[in-house]
């Protein structure tokens, strides 16, 4: 599989240095030069179309980032908590249709949630707590945020989601801070509100322009990682922006993708050799 990527760049103008694995068998890093790194992408992912391999070009100068911002749901963990969540209720099946088709960008993502939240009216308190037991983070999450923060990034959790997972998720992951949407409760049940303004994709975009300018960053130095319409905005103008497992629509409009790699791919496509990962 490796002469024909090489080849395609070779045919493109690159000028390709020695291969070097950062994983055996896992990630290559492949050096080139006099090719800009949009061509080589699209060389190397028509090469490598059909095959179980993520292909993530870019300059090497600036791959190293020093911000960390990720999308929580389906992303960080491996559900959307809000489907979970209306399990608890018997709903599951009609929320999470409206969950996908929202996540595609075929909904207003503001109402969508309005929609979901007003359906789980009543439901008691404790199903939130039910919900979180049975949520598991996606694999790569913790290697991911120990590694850049052990090289000195600062890592924020973003989410459309709620803070009440947001928090325990960004505790147990290593996240530095989170943001995310606030239910309404009452009388010990969910009062089928949300607090408003609602952090949708407009908020998550002014949130990596906040966190980048409050630390002195370029955009170029940002990192930012999702899998729905409401991230497409944030990954767009991060330095480095990847739709992981992304429904089709963010896929499509996407700087990079990761569709076979868990989140480690993150850490590699900056350069990182498996044996610097933080241990976790």
């Amino acid at each position: 599989m490796l002469a024909p990527v090489l080849a395609a760049l070779a045919a493109g103008g690159a000028d390709c240095r020695a291969p070097d694995w950062l994983s055996e068998g896992e990630a290559l890093d492949i050096p080139f030069s006099s090719m800009v790194p949009a061509a080589a992408q699209s060389a190397v992912q028509a090469v490598l179309a059909g095959q179980r391999v993520d292909a993530i070009a870019q300059a090497a100068a600036t791959r190293r980032k020093a911000l960390l911002l990720a999308d929580m749901d389906s992303t960080i963990v491996t559900t959307e908590t809000l489907d979970e969540l209306a399990a608890e209720a018997g709903l599951k099946e009609r929320i999470a249709a409206i969950t996908a088709r929202a996540m595609n960008g075929e909904l207003d993502f503001k109402s969508a949630l309005r929609e979901r939240v007003a359906m789980l009216k009543g439901l008691p308190e404790a199903a939130l707590q039910r919900t979180w037991e049975t949520t598991e983070l996606m694999p790569g999450a913790r290697a991911l945020v120990a590694t850049m923060r052990a090289a000195g990034a600062h890592a924020a959790l973003v989410s459309g989601g709620f803070t009440f997972f947001t928090g325990r998720v960004a505790a147990l992951v290593g996240f530095h801070e989170h943001h995310a949407n606030q239910l309404i409760l009452a009388d010990g049940a969910l009062a089928g509100t949300v607090a408003e303004p609602i952090l949708d994709r407009d908020s998550k975009l002014a949130t990596l322009t906040r966190l980048a300018q409050s630390l002195g960053l370029p955009l170029e130095r940002t990192l930012t990682v999702g899998d729905g319409a409401n991230d497409l905005p944030m990954l767009q103008a991060a330095g480095l922006g990847i739709a992981f497992r992304a429904k089709p629509t963010v896929q499509a409009h996407a700087q990079a993708r990761v569709n076979h790699g868990d989140l480690t791919a993150l850490l590699f496509a900056q350069g990182f050799r498996r044996t610097e990962f933080a241990t976790v």
